[in-house]
């Protein structure tokens, strides 16, 4: 697909929106509002777990390390904890499974907290070229939210995290394997993966609140490739349906063509 197609598909579609998309073995790519901060949602969780390995590689943390969960750290909506005992033991590498499989909102704050908090994360993250993703606020912080304090994220600085974990060089190569391994078990599957019926491994990330959806994500084929879609203020459902056909008909013509 062309760029021009896509921006076609969007052009009915309320609120602002972005695509990025690069075939990781051709080059080709094409991006829309790719350096629009977004506003985002769960897909905040993979710049908190690529700050996880980063400070496993510093040796600050270990993926055995043992917390123990707390009443108060139990978060409304997605994810398990919220159902769990307190006093539960949970390694860090079960809170960073947690939150990218099953979206968990509760393993998010521990680990955020864990990991030295939102100035920390932001250092490093600013340190390792991004800009604009940004840990301003816990999940479902409502206080924080009412008073506008967001979250942010572009397509095409996720969009480079994922190219860089693909090639091995997101913190290291073990590294990248590892968070690459537990995008792909992701559990909420009503957005790109919607359209395929045979089994096609996809590495990503949904986010979704009022008036904000995303996917963002790695495809594995014959080519792979990096698309990320982003909506805020948006028509969700009508976006949904966007980032489906997206999804099914890049992939399938890439297919056809590699």
């Amino acid at each position: 697909m062309e760029k021009r197609e896509v921006e076609a598909l969007l052009q009915n579609i309320p609120g602002k929106l972005s695509v990025y998309f690069k075939n990781l073995v051709t080059g080709e790519s094409f991006a829309i509002n790719e350096n629009l901060p977004m506003m985002a949602a769960s897909v905040i969780k993979i710049p908190v777990m690529v700050e996880t390995f980063h400070q496993f590689r510093t040796g600050e943390h270990k993926k055995d390390e043992l917390y123990v969960l707390k009443e108060t750290d139990k978060r409304p909506s997605c994810g398990c904890l919220n159902r769990m005992h307190a006093g539960l033991n949970l390694t860090i590498e079960d809170l960073y499974n947690l939150m990218i499989i099953l979206s968990d909102n509760s393993a998010t704050n521990i680990l955020i907290e864990q990991l030295g908090g939102m100035e920390r994360i932001n250092e490093d993250l600013k340190e390792m070229g991004y800009e604009t993703i940004r840990v301003n606020r816990l999940l479902f912080d409502t206080e924080a939210s009412a008073r506008g304090i967001q979250n942010y994220v572009s397509a095409a600085e996720i969009g480079d995290m994922l190219e860089k974990m693909h090639h091995g060089e997101m913190i290291d190569g073990e590294a990248s394997e590892d968070m690459l391994e537990v995008l792909k078990e992701q559990r909420l599957n009503n957005k790109f993966p919607f359209h395929f019926r045979e089994k096609v491994t996809i590495a990503h990330k949904t986010g979704e609140d009022d008036g904000i959806t995303h996917d963002v994500g790695i495809f594995y084929g014959k080519q792979p490739f990096v698309l990320c879609c982003m909506g805020n203020e948006t028509d969700t459902p009508v976006f949904n349906r966007f980032m489906q056909e997206l999804a099914w008909k890049l992939y399938n013509e890439i297919e056809r063509n590699a």
